[in-house]
């Protein structure tokens, strides 16, 4: 018999929906987990935001405080989807106060605000997971096992892009993410993240690197009203753009490899374009997160010329077979986080981490730190 676990989620913008979803939808693609996340609490500030979520998910109730989660018995595990510079306050906090956390990247503004989590966890003897979503695509998964083979050689070289339109608009209302206070850094944390993740994921620790940075839409409006997503504002009062809607880095690994990592938020006639390119000695091997269920693979002993063919990932590799019986069935965004749902879930019920955890969180905050130090400077800076 599977026991109940209370959870609750910090914040409700698109982020928390989705986690919500993700609770609300693990039992029915991992039916064998012992655990039955059940939806007892969500904290919003904005007025009328958590009653509108606990009318549509069926929380049991609701606060404008999350300050009331810590002290609640029901609630023994929470989401942390507020905004970046919420994370360190919150999650401490409720690490402190036994809660397990499922807390959203970056986790805070900086390596400190990262470690500082991680450490509250640590302490606490509780679990905490982090959402680098996309190493749980079963394709990335599949090319980490490809890689560790061996079949394609030695790691020479990965380039990995992670380019998106989101604040591309001039109208794009002024919110939190762009401001150092609030948001930290611009799309370092919001998308280079998951390159720096990804970069770990499939080639190990990175040594040193070099990076440079741009913001391209210096000013925008602010907005008049609750904001949600990256909503757009017209006749607000202008305010700066303080961090970067783009960053290019150069990135030396310390098993010899090199690589090239860009993020862009202001990108026009991209959507959602992320993905990774790894050569080796003997093939490689590349991923697109618009086609998440395929790879294209060059293996082989031509060398030149060596084609490269389509893979349809199946249920052998990740966790496919939970959602689709046959390879080329789609899988989605969404159900990435059910994934990290049930890793973090599982991680609860065994004990013992499974999926992304804060030392990954902190490992990507360093490198990012490093990014920045590395831009302002102009410098290579060793890790």
């Amino acid at each position: 018999m599977a026991r109940t676990l209370g959870v609750a989620v910090v914040g409700f913008g698109w982020m928390g929906r989705v986690h919500t979803q993700a609770y609300a939808r693990v039992p029915h693609h991992f039916p064998q987990l012992p655990l039955r996340p059940r939806l007892v609490a969500v904290a919003e500030e904005v007025p009328g935001r958590a009653e509108e979520a606990a009318a549509q998910f069926g929380f049991a109730s609701t606060t404008r405080d999350w300050r009331d989660l810590a002290a609640d018995p029901r609630v023994e595990a929470v989401s942390v989807t507020a905004p970046n510079f919420l994370h360190r306050e919150i999650g401490v906090a409720l690490a402190e106060a036994g809660k397990h956390l499922w807390i959203e990247k970056p986790v805070g503004l900086n390596a400190e605000d990262a470690r500082a989590v991680a450490d509250a966890v640590a302490r606490a003897g509780v679990q905490g997971a982090v959402g680098f979503n996309y190493r749980n695509a079963p394709a990335v998964e599949a090319a980490r096992e490809l890689l560790a083979s061996g079949e394609l050689g030695t790691v020479t070289h990965v380039r990995i892009r992670l380019f998106s339109d989101y604040a591309a608009h001039p109208e794009g209302a002024l919110t939190w993410r762009y401001e150092r206070e609030r948001g930290g850094s611009g799309v370092l944390g919001d998308l280079a993240s998951h390159g720096v993740d990804l970069a770990r994921y499939l080639l190990g620790e990175i040594a040193s690197l070099t990076a440079d940075t741009a913001i391209f839409v210096p000013e925008r409006a602010r907005p008049t009203g609750a904001t949600a997503g990256h909503s757009r504002a017209t006749g607000g009062a202008l305010g700066p753009v303080e961090n970067e809607d783009y960053a290019g880095c150069l990135l030396r690994f310390a098993s010899g490899a090199r690589g090239v990592l860009e993020a862009s938020r202001v990108s026009v006639g991209e959507q959602n374009a992320y993905g990774f390119e790894v050569h080796g000695t003997k093939g490689a091997v590349f991923w697109d997160f618009r086609r998440m269920n395929e790879l294209r693979v060059s293996r082989g002993t031509t060398y030149q010329d060596q084609p490269v063919s389509t893979v349809y990932v199946g249920p052998g590799a990740g966790e496919y077979a939970a959602f689709q019986p046959g390879a080329a069935n789609a899988m989605g965004y969404d159900d990435l986080k059910v994934v990290e749902c049930h890793r973090f879930l599982r991680s609860i019920a065994e004990g013992t981490p499974y999926g992304a955890t804060l030392a990954d969180a902190v490992h990507s905050a360093v490198v990012l730190d490093a990014m920045a130090r590395s831009a302002a400077s102009g410098a290579w800076v060793s890790l």
